[in-house]
């Protein structure tokens, strides 16, 4: 925002300064988050040696390596307690632990079995879902264009689901499952490290007992398949958890609205890594329903840009 011009004796300020200043944090913090998720099945394809049921694993497990160090390096005292007291809260975080699983398990199966342009799909999906959830739960409220928008979007959707000839579950599955772990994660509003202490904790113990039988049974391939296996095993926590802590403070300081339009950059990312770098099929009829959803983003963009704008000029200058 820029800064408001001082009168002579006084400074001037803008009211909900730091709401917006707490705004434009979350948007970075957004962006980040889908910045690196999009990125992500180029890490992913290094490990489709391993099963994706193994990777999962792994990555509750190293996870939760980081968030332990990152709790000792920047401690809270008696956040633990405090979340005890507020049993609703706990069991959030319990749903949220399973519907993550759920949505991590699905994204690295579609990469490793080259369906990356699919995934996209899902992530294009998810904001729709998002933005509804918003509305309807939270009671945001959307104008006509961005309207619009989203029945553009909705009808790409659609043509998408036609031109794949079948229900395209990989899709469908990680579009419901993300939008309702930003649901659970926004009402359970506890601290972006602590949600996910808690979290991979309750997925622990499952996770862990996977492993033991994995290796007992010789189907695992950490350690056994060579250390670059190992170490990119490993490097699943922090490849984990920094996007997740970015994601975590960006739901507790941004509308969903906002997250719905965010979360754009992810499938678009992943969308190009599929088309250009893993050379997966992109008939004219799919890119015609991947342009439409392109239509429904800048429609939806431009609306926002221009009503923030409109929000600000009218922002009263108070001494």
């Amino acid at each position: 925002m820029p800064a408001p011009t001082p009168t002579a004796g006084s400074p001037v300020r803008v009211p909900g300064s730091d709401e917006h200043e707490s705004m434009n944090r979350g948007l970075l913090y957004g962006a980040a988050t889908y910045g690196i998720w999009g990125l992500l099945p180029l890490y992913w394809r290094l490990l489709d040696n391993a099963g994706a049921v193994e990777v999962l694993a792994h990555r509750f497990v190293w996870t939760l390596g980081i968030i332990a160090l990152l709790l000792r390096v920047r401690p809270r005292a008696g956040w633990w307690r405090e979340l005890r007291q507020r049993p609703a809260a706990l069991k959030l975080l319990a749903a949220a632990a399973v519907i993550i699983a759920v949505n991590w398990y699905l994204y690295i199966w579609g990469v490793n079995h080259e369906r990356v342009v699919e995934t996209s799909l899902g992530y294009f999906i998810s904001p729709l879902i998002t933005v509804l959830v918003g509305v309807v739960l939270f009671r945001e409220r959307l104008r006509r264009p961005q309207w619009f928008a989203l029945g553009l979007a909705a009808l790409a959707v659609a043509w998408l689901t036609l031109d794949y000839g079948q229900v395209p579950w990989v899709a469908v599955g990680l579009a419901l499952s993300f939008a309702a772990y930003g649901v659970l994660k926004k009402k359970a509003a506890t601290g972006a490290v602590e949600s996910l202490a808690v979290e991979a904790t309750i997925i622990l113990p499952v996770v862990l007992g996977y492993l033991v039988w994995l290796d007992l049974v010789g189907r695992a391939t950490f350690i056994h398949a060579g250390w670059t296996t190992t170490l990119l095993l490993i490097a699943a926590g922090p490849a984990t958890a920094i996007p997740l802590l970015f994601f975590a403070g960006a739901v507790t300081r941004i509308p969903l609205t906002y997250l719905g339009l965010l979360q754009y950059l992810t499938p678009s990312v992943q969308f190009a890594l599929g088309v250009f770098v893993f050379a997966e099929p992109m008939p004219p009829e799919r890119l015609a329903g991947f342009a439409l959803i392109w239509t429904a983003l800048t429609i939806f963009t431009g609306e926002n840009l221009h009503h923030l704008k409109t929000l600000r000029r009218r922002a009263p200058v108070t001494p």
